[in-house]
Formats: C-alpha cells, structure tokens, sequence
C-alpha cells in the first residue's frame, strides 16, 4: 500500500515542474506567485515522500512515540508547503488588489476558517462525536493540517467572492491549494494511525490538488479580460459563520458539552480576527472619508478656479466679494481686439495670449487682491483700497497689458479697456464702466458713474435701430475733402457716414461704429458703404473729375476671407478704375497680427486699389512693420499734427520726420486733422503734399462736393519743390532714432544713399499726376 503511495506521488511531480517552469517564464507578481505554488507543491510532495518512505522502511516494527514523532515531522512538513501554497494563490493577479486588500482578504479567511474549526470541533468533539470511534482524539500531529484545512477553505471563499473577474482561474488555485491541505490531514492522521487507507486516500488527493494548480495556472495563461466587480461583495461572508458558530455552540451547550481548549482557540482567533477586520474597516473609513474631504476641497476649488489660467472664475470672484471688507474696489478689464487674435492665430496663440495676461496680473497683485478670468477676455481684480488708489492701480494695468506678447516668435500688439467700481454693486457697475470705455475708444480707464446706465441702455437703443437703418434709408455718406498743398485744390475725399434717426437725431459715428462691430453689424454696413462710395466715384469719373475716394476699413471686415473678391465686385460692377478706391486700415488692426495682415492686405492690393494706414502716430506701429506692410499712403494722425502747437507753439520736428520717413519707404504722406493755417505751415514746410482736416472743409453731402469740384479749372502739373536733402552718391547709409508721437515706439530711420533716389517726395503710388499736381 505504501509503495503504491510512493508511485501516485511521482505523478505530482510534472506538475510541480510546470510551475516552476511557468514561474521561471514570468515576470512580476506573476513570477512571484507561480514560484510560491512551484515550492509549496514541491515541500508538500517531498513531505509526503519522506513520510511515506519512513513508513515503508520502519514497516510495522516502530512504536507509538516514533509513530506520533514521524506523524508530527510530516504534518508540519506538509503544513510548511500548504502555508506556501496559500501564499501563492493569495499573491496571484486578479487575486488581491494589493497588499493591503491581501491583508483583508487573509483576515475574512480567518474569520470563516475559525468558523469551521468551531463547527468541526462540535461535531467531532464530546458528546456529538459525528466520526465515532475514527476520530483521531489522542493524535496531535494532525491539528496544523486541520488548522490548515480550515484556512484553505476560509481563503477559498474570499477568493471566491472577490477576486477579479473572471475568478475562475484564481478559485481553482484555491480549490486545489485546499485539496492539498486535506490531503496533509489524511496522511498526518494515517501515519498516526498506522491507517494504510488515509495514507493511499491523502496520496491520490495531494496529487489530484497540484494537478488542478497547475492546471488552473495553465488556463489563468491564456488571454483574458480582466474586470473588477462592479458593486463589491456584502457583508454575508462574516454573518453567515457568526450565525453558524452561535448555532453550534447552542447545540453543543445544550447536549451537555463543554469548551475545552480547542473550542477556546476556534472563538479567540475569530474574535481577533472580527476585531482586527473592524478595525481595518474603520481605518479604511477614516482615509476613505479624508480622501473624500481632500476631493470635494479639491473640486470646490476647482468650481472657482479659470482652468486655462489659474485664477479665480466667475464664481471664485463672487465668493471673494462675498468675504470682502467695505472697503473693496472693483478693476474690470477687457482685451481690445483679442478675437481677431482666435480668428487669425488660432485659439492656441489665443490661450498663450491669455496665460500671458493672468500672469502679468498676478505679478501685479498685492496681498489680498484677487485676480479672476470670467470668461473669455474678459477679467478683473479685487483689490482693497480707495477709488484714488484703484484709478493708479488701473492705469499701471492699462500699462502692463499694452505690452506686446510675444507668441510664437512674433509679437502681438494689443489694447485693454478698463472699468473700475468702488461703490454699489461691484460687478455690475465695474462691468458697465468697462463697457462705456470700450464705447469710448478703447484704450481707457473709467470709473463708474451713476449716468452710465442710461448710457448703456442707449446703446442697446442704438443697437436695435441700427439693425433697420439701412432698410429704412437712415444711412448717409458725406464726403471730407483731400487736398493737394499747397494749392488747397481737392484731389480727393473720405467717405465719412453718418446716421440721421427719425427719434435719436443724429447719431455720431464714434456712438454707433463700436456697436455695429460689436454686434455683428459692421460687415453688412461696411458693405454698404463700399457699394455707395464705389457708386458716387463712378459718377464723378463719368463726369470727367480727376478724384479718388477713400472708404474706411473695419478690422472685422478685413478678417473676412472674401473681402477682396467683394471689393472687387463692386469695382467690375460699375466700372471703376482699381486705383481710385482707397481702403484706409487703422493702426489698431496693424498691431493684432502681422504676417496675417500682410496677406489680407495684399490680396486686397492685387485688386489694384490702394491702401492708407490710417492714424499713424498712435501708438503701434514700428519702422520694421512699415517696410514689411503692403500699403501705399501714411495719414499721419491727427494728435502728431496738432501735436507741436498744443505743446511747444512751434514746430517741432516729428511730423518733419514722419513726412521723410514715409517717402524714403515709397509711400504718399497725408496729414490729417489740419485745423488752423499754422498747422498747415508746418506740414507744408515738412514736404507733406496732402492734407485733410477741417481747414479745407468738414464732410458735406456728395453734390455739394461736387459743386467744389466743378468750380476747379485745370492746370499744368504743379512743379515738384527742391528736395530737401540730396545725398551725395557716395555717401554711407546713416540711421537715426526718432519718436514718431505720444505713445509710439523709438523707430530706427535708414537713410538710403541711393543715387537714384534724389528727391523726398515719391509719387510713384498715386494714380495721376494731376491728383496731386491740380493747383
């Protein structure tokens, strides 16, 4: 019988060998786990061996203490590997999620395991004796494997109920781990026992079990989907041995029963490992709770906080203002221009654009101020202080936001309106003070005034009537004229429009221009405009008069992909020569983005009308942006013309400079805003041979511009004045640095030595001779 025993175990080493094969194939916790099973089977196998052959060779000629001692070596022998056995299945992946979850699962093993140690020990105990005369009373070799057998099967239903799916593979583990610990049972006990059945049964089970491992670790090979429970097991694991134990013990009382040490252990180690569960249990409440007060802290947070910049949002910014003092002042602040930066650059320059502005506002912060993005490009700052002290913080701002952003390798000039409250309801009256600088031209610090709101709702008046003004024939243009110096004679004119309602009266054009841009007006009013203009042009040329008239360009309309093709459109339509429309863009959208709008304006010049960069000297453009920008005519600004005699009472040379600087690029110079006749002087001695304000005449309807025109009589071509300066052919090219106006960047001036290039003045872009030779 013993050495049928030793040939059944030699079939369990196969399988002892894949396991380690397949541990030593693996990496990670894979390895780890299939090593442990390789030498839990391999310790359980050799101590079944090793009891076996003792038996076989001690045959029946040994007594009771070699019995039990021999019994005793291959329990714990056996007990050794099952415990390793245990080991592995628990490190398996899939089996735990964690060390800490294997610690759980070990302590819910034991609950269950001293639940059947306790149930076992009541039936085999005095007086249920459920195994009669079989029950191995007086042999103590066999309470480890029994102790081990009730772990088995305890970790066998954990697994069961919490293993990742799918968990078949995982149980089988188990399932074949607990066949091994019987298996050490029944041969501790048949050697014990002298019992040749419980060794042959214990031999057959020990290599049924590490075949079902190797078996299971095999299939757990395969590729599979893994997949946590959806909704954790309940707590019925540990009710359901509770309520079995009671039971028992009921039972066992009221036969007559008594404890003894055994049912003592049983209840200990499930007291011990209720109490250590309860308490992992509450701890896993108390981080589960901190981690839930970190995360609701966390998202509370983020419910105030801008993603894109770090600052407080909208509701951040109300919740500040909630736990203000008395004393808190409100800093509205707006972007001017920004969506042409999303539309031309792209809205990741536009984030830059935007991440650049938190953080010029954070390094302008004091302690206390809040800084919030509420939406777009659109922010503000709570600051504690007086209205004096919020009106310098502003205009530092107004400063610091006015500095060109350097995006991509290129720079992008852009403007802030400012609005400050620091009375009343904050956010609205800040927002409203905002909206009137922005109404007011941009560019601006305001501060809240009571008359804002009537205002305000002017302007939605305004907007809502503007929609119907060129459906009800409210829209008129007028004609400024630009004239040829120092003849005075016009050569051309502006068209300038104006809005005549029959309720508001005359509405001014710097009232309802920023409200048709900014509701979307614009294009369908530039558009109209364009076709008037273009219109009244063709007419007057049919008339034989030698004119050009300029139309005003909106930065939105010249976004628009289509613009030139519209442009010209309308020139084919009626038959206009190119070059006798003029298309002024302002200085603010030259800062928005160059490369962008050198392609936008040479398509419109392809078309063959001329473009004027309208209010040069405000602020944004530099030498560099001139020489790359495709434009024919600089109107130098107004405020540079009148500049010199507002400050000094004489010339200065800026706009000297500016006439020069112009001519030397190739461009037509004409100053605008020339409202006395010492202005005048001064653009004249410049070299300046166009000029425009109101000393040559406001805007006047078209017929009456017409009757200037009439009254003209043809003359020779006025003679061109003596240069100015002539340098010699071999002369070196020289730079100077010039301040081209209030506001502007120093500009670095070439001077060419080109000896072709002999006079300041250059006509090469204007259509006539007779458009600036009239006289």
């Amino acid at each position: 019988m013993e050495l049928a025993g030793l040939a059944g175990l030699l079939a369990a080493v196969p399988a002892v060998a894949y396991l380690r094969q397949s541990g030593r194939r693996h990496t990670g916790a894979a390895r780890r786990a299939h090593l442990l099973l390789a030498a839990g089977g391999a310790l359980t196998t050799a101590a079944a061996l090793a009891g076996l052959a003792s038996t076989v060779l001690m045959g029946h000629q040994h007594d009771s203490a070699h019995t039990q001692t021999l019994a005793t070596m291959v329990a714990i022998g056996m007990g050794i590997g099952t415990l390793t056995l245990l080991a592995g299945a628990v490190a398996l992946p899939g089996a735990t999620r964690g060390p800490a979850a294997a610690l759980r699962h070990v302590l819910d093993g034991l609950v269950i395991s001293a639940a059947i140690w306790f149930v076992g020990w009541v039936l085999v105990a005095e007086p249920t004796r459920i195994l009669g005369d079989a029950t191995p009373a007086e042999c103590a070799a066999i309470l480890l494997p029994a102790v081990l057998v009730a772990l088995s099967l305890g970790l066998t239903a954990v697994l069961a109920l919490h293993a990742h799916r799918p968990r078949r593979n995982t149980v089988r583990v188990a399932i074949g781990v607990s066949v091994v610990s019987v298996a050490a049972a029944l041969l501790s006990t048949g050697i014990c026992r002298q019992d040749n059945g419980f060794a042959l049964s214990s031999v057959l089970l020990l290599t049924a079990g590490l075949i079902m491992v190797a078996l299971a670790v095999r299939a757990a090979d395969r590729p599979v989907e893994v997949s946590g429970d959806v909704l954790e097991r309940g707590g019925g694991y540990v009710v359901v041995p509770m309520v079995a134990m009671i039971g028992a013990l009921g039972h066992h009382l009221a036969v007559g029963g008594v404890m003894d040490a055994y049912g003592y252990f049983g209840i200990s180690i499930e007291g011990l490992a209720l109490v250590a569960r309860q308490y992992l249990a509450l701890d896993d409440v108390r981080r589960y709770t901190t981690q839930l007060r970190q995360r609701e802290a966390h998202f509370r947070e983020l419910a105030h906080t801008d993603p894109l910049t770090g600052l407080a949002n909208r509701r951040g910014l109300q919740r500040a203002l909630r736990a203000s003092a008395e004393n808190a002042v409100l800093i509205g602040i707006d972007l001017d221009g920004f969506k042409t930066v999303n539309d031309m650059r792209g809205h990741d320059v536009g984030d830059s654009v935007l991440t650049e502005v938190a953080a010029r506002l954070r390094r302008n912060l004091l302690d206390g101020d809040v800084a919030a993005r509420l939406g777009g490009d659109e922010f503000a700052v709570l600051m504690h202080g007086d209205a004096d002290e919020a009106m310098l913080a502003a205009h530092r701002l107004l400063a610091v936001l006015g500095e060109p952003y350097e995006v991509d390798g290129g720079s992008i000039f852009l403007s802030a309106s400012l609005g400050v409250a620091d009375t009343g309801e904050l956010l609205r009256d800040a927002d409203l003070a905002l909206r009137y600088a922005k109404q007011r031209g941009k560019n601006r610090v305001e501060r809240y005034q009571a008359g804002y709101d009537e205002l305000l709702r002017r302007r939605g008046t305004l907007q809502g009537e503007l929609r119907h003004a060129i459906d009800r024939d409210q829209l008129r243009l007028v004609f400024q004229p630009v004239v040829a110096l120092p003849s005075m004679r016009p050569v051309g004119a502006e068209a300038l429009l104006r809005w005549t309602h029959p309720e508001l009266g005359a509405v001014r054009p710097d009232e309802f221009i920023p409200v048709a841009e900014e509701s979307g007006l614009i294009n369908r009013i530039g558009a109209w405009v364009l076709e008037q203009a273009v219109v009244q042009l063709a007419e007057w040329l049919a008339k034989g008069h030698d004119v050009w008239v300029s139309v005003n360009l909106s930065p939105k309309e010249l976004h628009n992909a289509d613009y030139a093709a519209q442009v010209a459109d309308v020139l084919a339509e009626h038959s206009v020569p190119p070059q006798r429309l003029v298309l002024e863009v302002t200085e603010h959208a030259v800062a928005t983005d160059m490369e962008e709008l050198v392609r936008r304006l040479a398509e419109l010049r392809e078309t063959g009308v001329r473009i004027a960069l309208d209010d040069f000297g405000a602020g944004y453009s530099s030498l560099t942006q001139l020489r790359t920008l495709p434009v024919d005519i600089l109107k130098i600004d107004h405020a540079l013309v009148a500049e010199p005699e507002s400050r000094t009472g004489t010339a200065a040379p800026l706009v000297d400079v500016v006439v020069r600087l112009g001519h030397r690029l190739g461009l037509e110079v004409l100053a605008e805003g020339i409202g006395t006749t010492a202005q005048r002087e001064v653009v004249e001695e410049a070299g300046c041979r166009l000029g425009q304000g109101s000393l040559f005449g406001w805007g006047v309807p078209a017929e009456h511009f017409e009757s200037r025109l009439r009254t003209l009589v043809p003359v020779g071509r006025r003679p061109l004045p003596a240069p100015r300066s002539t340098p010699p052919s071999d002369a070196q090219a020289r730079s100077q640095v010039v301040r081209l106006g209030p506001g502007m960047r120093q500009v670095r001036a070439l001077l060419p030595s080109d000896p072709a290039f002999r006079t300041d003045q250059n006509v090469g872009s204007v259509d006539s001779g007779r458009e600036i030779g009239q006289g």
